[in-house]
């Protein structure tokens, strides 16, 4: 559950501060500068979704970015539209 305290004011926009995520330092994704994780095509995607698949922390990841409700990029090898439908069934 948020709280005012989780929350950080950037001019008119409130976000969420991120908390810590020890996980991420065991990420396939940092020794990855090539690929990118907010990709501009399908073959951008792909590779990203690569690199995930052979992620330690994949789960983990994933778990982050559905709980954050993050709406782009890659994250647990899905895109924002998987990930949504993922939340959107987990409700159910």
């Amino acid at each position: 559950m948020e709280t005012m305290n989780d929350r950080t004011r950037f001019g008119a926009l409130e976000v969420p501060v991120l908390e810590e995520r020890p996980w991420a330092v065991f990420a396939a994704c940092t020794d990855t500068p090539d690929v990118s994780f907010f990709p501009q095509s399908k073959a951008e995607e792909r590779a990203a979704i690569a690199v995930c698949a052979i992620c330690p922390v994949q789960e983990d990841c994933l778990d982050h970015a559905i709980l954050t409700k993050e709406r782009f990029g890659v994250w647990g090898g899905l895109n924002g539209k998987e990930r949504r439908r993922v939340s959107r069934i987990g409700r159910r």
